[in-house]
């Protein structure tokens, strides 16, 4: 009998595979579950929301997401996106950079505080910026005083936007910056190359799909965001209404039709965004395998 032989006939070989085997109708039960829950949580929804929309047929689809105010939410909703996700890829490649590479006193704090949207209602968020930026507000006065509007704005939009998804990037960033360590940094400061250039060439390389992954899914929050955006937006219709305030709006108002449609482009959106989620994710499996095979 081989050695091979030997070892898995062994009693705590045996125990150790019936302990990472379950038997068919466990596996199958556990699976079914799954598959359930995601009919009912996940697919049965996304079949609603575009059946609804649709309903009434394709003219009055187009009619719905093409009209003034619909139009207006999707731009401001594209603006909001637009200004938030590059200033959180700045801050997500800044924080990532200086907690993976550095030590330095509160660093743990900055930890915390990148956690900090994920732990605090969007509804709080928006309240805090309405004590600093509201008309009775911190700065309040001083704002109306030099003219300047920031709440019931898109600037105060904007904020809310950054603040609510600014941990997306820098969370997909920090573990593995801290999984690759500064081997490769240290390498190539050695041989001359400056800290822009390390950065460029080395350290951005080697994390663009995690950064990639962490853009899809901050700008996935930043078009949905919805808490936060209605406490400081004022829900001011062709003014400072986003998609999901204009949904809103719309179904209050028994426009149920014009809601599912709005609502589909949203959904819409959430599929794309697990498709080029999934793409990243091979992506990375494949160039994570290349490298291995090296």
């Amino acid at each position: 009998m081989s050695r091979l032989q030997v070892s898995l006939s062994h009693p705590a070989a045996a125990t150790l595979r019936n302990a990472t085997t379950e038997p068919l109708w466990v596996r199958v039960l556990l699976t079914s579950i799954a598959l359930i829950f995601l009919a009912l949580f996940l697919v049965l929804p996304l079949i609603i929301v575009f059946s609804e929309a649709f309903a009434r047929g394709a003219e009055l689809y187009w009619a719905s997401i093409s009209e003034p105010a619909a139009l207006h939410a999707i731009k401001l909703t594209l603006i909001a996106a637009a200004i938030a996700v590059p200033c959180n890829v700045i801050f997500g490649l800044a924080a990532s950079w200086a907690i993976a590479k550095f030590q330095f006193k509160g660093r743990q704090l900055l930890i915390t505080l990148i956690d900090l949207p994920i732990a605090v209602s969007p509804v709080i968020v928006g309240l805090s910026l309405m004590l600093i930026f509201g008309a009775r507000g911190y700065l309040g006065e001083w704002l109306m005083d030099h003219d300047v509007r920031i709440m019931f704005a898109v600037p105060g939009i904007v904020l809310a936007t950054i603040f609510i998804t600014f941990p997306f990037v820098a969370r997909e960033l920090i573990p593995l910056m801290q999984e690759q360590g500064r081997e490769q940094e240290e390498a190539a400061l050695t041989l001359g190359a400056s800290g822009w250039q390390t950065f460029f060439r080395v350290t951005l390389p080697s994390v663009k799909w995690a950064l990639l992954y962490g853009v899809i899914l901050a700008n996935a929050r930043a078009m949905g965001e919805f808490g936060a955006v209605s406490v400081v937006s004022g829900k001011i219709r062709e003014q400072t209404n986003t998609m999901p305030l204009h949904i809103e709006i719309l179904y209050n108002e028994y426009q149920f039709a014009a809601a599912f449609a709005v609502s589909s482009l949203l959904a819409l959106l959430a599929l794309v965004t697990l498709l080029l989620k999934s793409l990243l994710e091979y992506k990375a499996a494949k160039d994570l395998a290349a490298a291995q095979s090296r």
